[in-house]
């Protein structure tokens, strides 16, 4: 039976973290690049609460400025038979499916980074792992006051999502919780956010996760980093089952982001819709933007053997590997220094013309009073 899903999730999740807490006695951090990737997550510190414009009234038929080409079952016959008003109903539910797994993703991020700068070993590590923390709590307090205040509409996390955190959190291997969080479900939140800050329509949505994006990108750094020498360093049994995690979760990624749950829930009849949303444009160039994250950082960090090669073939995107990963992820900074210039720019513009005002308010009433004393008695 369908339903407007506007309760939000409640209770816990208990996942078993593996691995051991690993102090280091030595605090000579040594990993200049590693430091130099701290130092710019302390100076990129933004307050959610104030830099986004909160007093900003999104269209509560369409809160995030979807267009039609992205909602993943337009042009197809089932939704040329829906009315209006479910054509309204979608809009709002995709949102609220979508931004409900971007909060549980950084949830999942937070608990990932967290684990991290308990169980990496080396210092200059765990310092950067400690700003990343602080990056995840604030991309979850913006996208829980964005699903509250502006979109309403909530669901849990996806069946795909929850499977791929689970075995990230588990592993007892410092490196998987690496590989999962900070290449696979980055990856994944890399190719949402950049989706919705080029495609949507609503400011407040564009620049939410162009902000967002910006301190993503330092993380896939930091896991390029960290992972990058290690893997080289690994025997050719255990480069294999990183590997094959890396193979199931491409898979995952691809196939398990369709929106099964909000189908079911909108009672269209989900298989039908899934295999809708599959073929349609939105999700083509979800994936693509996917792999283009993912695939140049898998063979950066010395993680594409023959199996990994392969696999990405099968899934038609190796050719993705030629793509410049680094360059990217400055776009991604580049952007949000324009869009937080051209907010600020915008603010001290409402400021001066405040003050412009208030200022003819004076000299109006200073003109009225000198008019009175110069009235006659």
């Amino acid at each position: 039976m369908k339903s407007d899903a506007t309760a939000e999730p409640a209770g816990n999740w208990a996942v078993p973290l593996g691995g051991d807490a690993l102090f280091t006695w030595d605090y000579d951090a040594g990993a200049e690049q590693m430091l130099s990737l701290y130092s710019r997550g302390k100076q990129r510190q933004w307050d959610a609460e104030t830099r986004l414009d909160w007093g900003h009234e999104v269209d509560p038929d369409n809160p995030l400025g979807l267009p039609d080409t992205f909602i993943w079952i337009a042009g197809t016959p089932l939704w040329e038979r829906l009315p209006e008003a479910e054509r309204i109903t979608v809009r709002r539910h995709l949102a609220g499916w979508l931004y409900s797994q971007f909060l549980h993703g950084e949830q999942g991020a937070l608990v990932c980074a967290a684990k991290v700068v308990q169980t990496v070993p080396d210092i200059a590590s765990k310092f950067y792992a400690a700003t990343q923390v602080v990056d995840e709590a604030r991309h979850v307090e913006a996208y829980q006051r964005m699903l509250h205040d502006k979109i309403k509409v909530h669901y849990p996390i996806s069946a795909g999502l929850r499977g791929l955190l689970e075995t990230t959190i588990g592993d007892s291997r410092w490196d998987i919780t690496y590989l999962g969080m900070q290449v696979m479900i980055e990856g994944l939140a890399l190719a949402s956010f950049s989706i919705q800050r080029d495609r949507m329509r609503d400011p407040l949505a564009r620049a939410l996760n162009a902000y967002v994006l910006q301190d993503e990108a330092r993380h896939v750094a930091f896991g390029r980093l960290a992972l990058r020498d290690y893997y080289g360093q690994l025997s050719t049994a255990e480069l294999r089952e990183r590997e094959d995690f890396a193979v199931e979760a491409c898979w995952v990624l691809r196939d398990r982001f369709a929106g099964e749950d909000m189908w079911r829930n909108l009672d269209y009849g989900a298989d039908e819709c899934v295999a809708l949303a599959n073929r349609s444009p939105g999700q083509r160039e979800f994936r693509r933007r996917l792999f283009t994250r993912i695939v140049p950082t898998l063979k950066d960090i010395n993680l594409f053997g023959p199996r990994m090669r392969e696999a990405l073939r099968e899934l038609g995107v190796l050719g993705f590997s030629r793509v410049d990963g680094a360059e990217t992820s400055a776009e991604d900074e580049r952007i949000a220094d324009d869009i937080a210039a051209l907010e600020l720019a915008v603010r001290q513009r409402e400021v001066s013309a405040a003050v412009a005002r208030g200022a003819g308010s004076d000299d109006a009433g200073k003109d009225d009073a000198g008019k009175d004393e110069e009235r006659p008695k």
